[in-house]
């Protein structure tokens, strides 16, 4: 149950990754796939957006043309 919880996180993460054009959208984009994968891995969802709207903005901010 666990790993099929945890390849359902990464699955998601995989298809909600994207940058976004501006700061706001890469911070909303990343806050929708941390918070969703916190719900699939029954975390907290307040830290899951914190974490994947930084995480994305960070990785967007240093690579754009990644996104």
């Amino acid at each position: 149950m666990q790993m099929s919880k945890l390849l359902a996180g990464l699955a998601l993460c995989a298809g909600l990754a994207a940058c976004g054009d501006t700061v706001g959208e890469q911070a909303l984009i990343g806050a929708g796939a941390g918070a969703g994968t916190a719900a699939v891995l029954d975390g907290d969802l307040v830290a899951g957006a914190a974490v994947g709207a930084a995480g994305n903005v960070l990785f967007c901010q240093q690579n754009p043309s990644r996104c």
